[in-house]
């Protein structure tokens, strides 16, 4: 019987250690004793990426929050045209690093499409700079609002996290967050901003009884302004 083997390691500055392993043909990256993500286990990531694009007509610019295992990026670049520009944050060096040396073959190499642009960084940065930039956010950052791996990344699920992340959109925007279960402290935040909110249930896998979570929300709509007599 095959054995997990540890592939590398990657520590943080704040002493979370990240772990690439393998077993056969399946891959997971692990938190401690917990997994983060896998191969065998990707249907919500790419369904986060559907359902978003799903909302806007000809989407040009979306940001991807989170890299993984490419499998969100994969899904955003089979659904925009060949004109859009996909930008893809990830906070981890080493899960970039990763993707190109051991990883890219599992969602046909989303890092090596021409319009695929990968940033190391932080996506509540990008977001508090990047006033009415993107058509689409989809974000899958940590465990998504219940927080596994670092704690500063729960600022991107705070209200003034998802008030820059609904500024970052352009009008008509949509904002798609993808999380492991429930939250509903989460959604009230999103029904206090944003002017339409889903949250939909979405198979971990074809199949599997396992369910994610999808929040969905659309930027408001500036009011326009009145003109001045003089």
């Amino acid at each position: 019987m095959l054995e997990w083997v540890t592939v590398e390691r990657a520590r943080m500055a704040d002493g979370t250690e990240f772990v690439l392993g393998r077993h056969g043909d399946g891959w997971v990256i692990r938190v401690g004793a917990r997994v983060l993500m896998s191969n065998r286990m990707h249907g919500s990531e790419e369904a986060l990426a559907e359902v978003a694009l799903a909302r806007v007509e000809h989407p040009r610019a979306v940001l991807v929050g989170g890299l993984g295992l490419g499998y969100t990026a994969r899904a955003v670049l089979d659904a925009v045209s060949e004109e859009a520009e996909v930008t893809v944050l990830e906070l981890v060096p080493e899960l970039v690093d990763w993707n190109r040396r051991h990883l890219g073959a599992l969602a046909d190499h989303p890092l090596a499409d021409r319009r695929c642009r990968v940033v190391v960084g932080d996506v509540y940065d990008t977001v508090r700079t990047s006033p009415a930039v993107f058509d689409v956010i989809v974000l899958d950052v940590d465990n998504g609002p219940q927080g596994l791996t670092q704690a500063k990344n729960q600022r991107l699920y705070s209200d003034v996290g998802v008030r820059a992340c609904l500024a970052a959109l352009k009008p008509k925007g949509v904002l798609a967050i993808w999380s492991a279960g429930p939250n509903a402290g989460y959604r009230r935040k999103l029904e206090k901003h944003a002017t339409h909110v889903e949250v939909l249930s979405v198979a971990a896998r074809p199949g599997s009884r396992t369910r994610h979570v999808v929040f969905v929300a659309k930027a408001r709509t500036p009011k326009p302004q009145r003109a001045v007599r003089t």
